[in-house]
């Protein structure tokens, strides 16, 4: 049995939404299966976002890399695998949806590229 009584008290939008690593995504299916999965996410944060509110999303950017890892923070393993995106792609997916990316910011420390998107959804 599952519990939705939650959900009768989520808003029906937000003013700021923040995202942390959402676009690290398994991919469902076919067709650049990691792009579809993450312009599912995106399309969500559109929806659930009040007209002329933000989005701020940080996750690892890439060069359409797959990883496969068997540790995690603090080296406990943790078997997962996670994709990389390029940040132009990232920027195009959320656009795709009607996000508008206002701000871009990219780091690059020993692990990888971290990119950091603001996005705002027009009134």
């Amino acid at each position: 049995m599952t519990d939705t009584s939650y959900l009768s008290a989520v808003r029906e939008s937000y003013d700021t939404v923040a995202a942390d690593y959402a676009a690290s995504v398994k991919p469902p299916a076919e067709l650049d299966p990691v792009s579809r999965a993450m312009l599912a996410a995106f399309a969500e944060f559109h929806r659930v976002l009040a007209p002329g509110g933000y989005l701020m999303l940080v996750c690892r950017v890439g060069k359409d890399e797959h990883l496969r890892r068997t540790l995690a923070y603090g080296d406990h393993p943790a078997p997962f695998e996670s994709y990389r995106l390029p940040a132009d792609r990232i920027s195009e997916l959320l656009e795709q949806t009607g996000l508008v990316v206002t701000a871009r910011l990219l780091q690059g420390p020993a692990e990888g590229t971290v990119g950091s998107f603001m996005v705002h959804k027009p009134e």
